[in-house]
C-alpha cells in the first residue's frame, strides 16, 4: 500500500476508537483512544509503520502546546501564587525520581542510559519522544511512554475516584 493511503488509514483508525472512546468516561478518552488504535494497527503488521511527511510531527507538536498554551491564564497566575511551592516540590521531586529510575533501569535491565532516562524522565509521550527523536532514540522512548501514558490514564482515575472520598473524609 501506498504511504500516503497507509497514514490516512492510521489517521482514521485512531479518529474512529478516539470518538468512540468519548463514550467510556475515562478522561482523555480521545489521546487513549486514537494511541492504542494506532498502536494495535500498528502491531498486527497488516500496515507499514506510518510515514509523515517532513515536519508534520514539529506542526503537531506546535499544536499540542499551543492547545496546553492556552489553558494558562490569569486564573492560572492567580493559582500559582499559592500553588508555587507544591509545584517547584513536585517538580523536582519528578525529576529526581526520573533520573534514579532510569539508572536503575539502565544498571538492572541493560538498556541504554540514554533510553532509559529519557523514558523515565516525566513529561508527555510527544515531547519526549521528539527530544528522543533528535538524539537517535526517538522509537524506544516513544514506546515506554505510550505504555506509561496508557497504563496512567487507565489506573490513576480510578484510583483517584476511590481515594478523593477518603482524603476528603478525613
Amino acid at each position: 500500500m501506498n504511504p500516503p493511503m497507509n497514514l490516512i488509514i492510521y489517521i482514521l483508525s485512531g479518529a474512529a476508537l478516539g470518538s468512540l472512546m468519548l463514550l467510556s468516561g475515562i478522561p482523555a478518552a480521545p489521546l487513549l483512544g486514537s494511541i492504542l488504535a494506532a498502536g494495535c494497527l500498528s502491531i498486527t503488521g497488516q500496515f507499514e509503520p506510518a510515514q509523515w511527511p517532513i515536519g508534520t510531527k514539529t506542526f503537531l507538536g506546535i499544536g499540542v502546546g499551543t492547545v496546553i498554551g492556552t489553558g494558562i491564564n490569569k486564573d492560572t497566575l492567580a493559582e500559582l501564587q499559592t500553588l508555587w511551592k507544591p509545584a517547584i516540590l513536585i517538580t523536582i521531586t519528578l525529576i529526581l525520581t526520573g533520573l534514579a529510575i532510569g539508572l536503575l533501569v539502565a544498571h538492572f535491565f541493560g538498556i541504554d542510559p540514554l533510553i532509559a532516562l529519557l523514558g523515565s524522565a516525566p513529561g508527555g509521550t510527544l515531547g519526549m519522544s521528539l527530544v528522543g527523536a533528535e538524539l537517535g532514540v526517538g522509537a524506544a522512548v516513544a514506546a515506554i511512554h505510550a505504555f506509561r501514558l496508557i497504563a496512567v490514564l487507565l489506573i490513576t482515575p480510578a484510583v483517584v475516584k476511590y481515594l478523593a472520598p477518603l482524603v476528603n473524609a478525613s
